[in-house]
């Protein structure tokens, strides 16, 4: 078969034509194929991306020693405390003699562990808070770059001159055709 379409030149021409068929569907209809091959792309680009982050640098045996006792507080803490009521209800003599010691501990002394543990549980929400990623907030008004205030709809966008995109022409058209 090979042989005789090189003989009649039907090959070449075909060929083309074929190759011109299916770049002319494809701006219709999107390649299912090509398509599949650029999320599996995509898709392994994001995983090797996300595998990167999880890369951590090789630490010392007392980097790790400390990561471990950074991690016990709050499991101590947890445990500790059912312990107590299972240590209650096994010597419930035992138990009373410790409660009873623990009220002999002076007021300062609570006041102490009370602010030890608030600022130890504090400021690790604290630092949780503060590297939260805030969603974007609605604003009331437009202002741009000349600081002149416009009437806008509850939806529009603030800048500010002191914004990384304050000196975006585009966006600047973009925010005076929302304040017409």
């Amino acid at each position: 078969m090979g042989m005789i379409d090189r003989f009649l030149g039907f090959s070449q021409g075909v060929t083309a034509l074929g190759s011109a068929a299916t770049g002319m569907a494809e701006v219709f209809v999107q390649n299912a194929t090509r398509r599949m091959e650029l999320d599996e792309e995509a898709y392994a680009r994001a995983i090797t991306q996300a595998g990167q982050e999880f890369v951590v640098a090789r630490q010392g045996w007392f980097d790790g020693f400390v990561n471990g006792l950074n991690r016990l507080p709050r499991p101590l803490l947890a445990l500790g405390t059912m312990g107590l009521f299972a240590y209650s209800m096994v010597e419930p003599v035992g138990f009373g003699t410790r409660m009873q010691g623990l009220q002999q501990v002076p007021e300062p002394l609570w006041w102490l562990l009370g602010a030890i543990v608030g600022f130890y549980f504090g400021a690790r929400e604290a630092h949780y808070f503060r590297h939260r990623v805030w969603p974007a907030q609605q604003v009331t008004e437009t202002t741009i770059e000349t600081g002149h205030q416009a009437d806008a709809a509850p939806h529009a966008l603030v800048a500010r001159p002191d914004d990384d995109f304050a000196d975006n022409a585009a966006l600047r058209d973009w925010v005076a055709t929302l304040r017409e």
